[in-house]
């Protein structure tokens, strides 16, 4: 028997684990037989097709596949491939946005210096309305990546904007919460596999009532969920909050 074979019978999660142990034979079937998967997530990206021999997005979709595999934990409460996914894309988004930012400086100066040259501020505000443009789109992907999440935890953005505290002070203190669970290893892994939080234990480390974890509960998730995941966006604002 080949050593492909004999890998092609593991599971997914072993062979991570084989991998993140500095399996070799491992980590190469996993790179080479997840070529399709890496192509359909960068291309969810790119809106197009994505040849992995000339497009240098698959490139880098290919360097995020590989350290999805190298970061990835079952504790985190998703498989492997829903990590992978998300990584991948975030990576991609990455190197979209800087790539867009130059190439766009570049065209527009080439494009309206002559024709605009005594109005160098028009050139500027084009630039602007390009890259809140591309601004928009990463935002809108990200949402759409955070109800999938959300809906993990039986929960939806339309619930949260009915059960979200009203005072900022609650708010604060919610997200004040949420940073003490992402940062507690224990409860973070409960909180992932369970999809709850642990109320008794957290009522030992915070100077909040049973009562109140209790009816912000949701919103405390959803603020975890932010903090836990690579999302760049909504991340910002939260910013200084509950710190």
């Amino acid at each position: 028997m080949t050593i492909r074979n004999s890998l092609k019978d593991i599971p997914l999660d072993k062979l991570i684990m084989k991998a993140q142990k500095d399996d070799e034979a491992a980590l190469n079937f996993l790179l080479k037989n997840y070529q399709p998967f890496i192509a359909k997530s960068v291309s969810e990206v790119c809106k197009r097709y994505i040849d992995p021999e000339r497009d240098d997005e698959y490139s880098i979709g290919l360097l995020a596949f590989h350290e999805a595999i190298r970061q990835y934990s079952p504790h985190k409460g998703s498989s492997f491939l829903t990590f992978a996914n998300l990584v991948i894309k975030r990576k991609v988004i990455d190197y979209i946005r800087f790539n867009s930012k130059n190439k766009v400086a570049i065209s527009l100066d080439e494009t309206f210096d002559e024709e605009y040259m005594e109005s160098p501020t028009e050139i500027e505000a084009v630039k602007e309305i390009y890259q809140q443009e591309q601004e928009a789109w990463y935002r809108r992907q990200e949402i759409l990546e955070f109800k999938e999440r959300l809906a993990t935890f039986k929960l939806s953005l339309h619930e949260l904007t009915e059960i979200a505290p009203k005072h900022r002070d609650a708010r604060d203190t919610a997200v004040r919460i949420a940073r003490i669970i992402q940062d507690d290893q224990e409860m973070s892994a409960y909180v992932n596999k369970k999809k709850k939080l642990p109320i008794k234990d957290l009522a030992k480390k915070v100077d909040v009532s049973k009562k109140t974890l209790e009816r912000n509960r949701k919103f405390i998730l959803a603020i975890f969920i932010v903090l836990s995941e690579d999302f760049v966006f909504l991340k910002d604002y939260l910013k200084g909050v509950g710190q």
